[in-house]
């Protein structure tokens, strides 16, 4: 089974507090307009959250992540 081409296990979400330090990871924020994923890889480094590609700092507090799902 895949859920937006994703394996069913793949798409599991986890409390930000588990998410592992320099890995691509999707993020998703939890606020008043409901849960969406931020659309970019991130990694967490000391001090908080960069985009991978640019290693600049986002301007949301994630509350969920999964590994980042890499597309050719």
């Amino acid at each position: 089974m895949t859920l937006g081409g994703r394996h069913a296990v793949d798409a599991m979400w986890h409390p930000i507090f588990t998410a592992p330090f320099d890995h691509d990871l999707e993020l998703a924020v939890i606020d008043a307009n409901g849960t969406r994923s931020i659309c970019c890889p991130c990694r967490r480094v000391l001090g908080g959250w960069i985009k991978s590609e640019t290693k600049r700092p986002i301007e949301v507090r994630p509350t969920h992540w999964r590994d980042w799902a890499k597309t050719s």
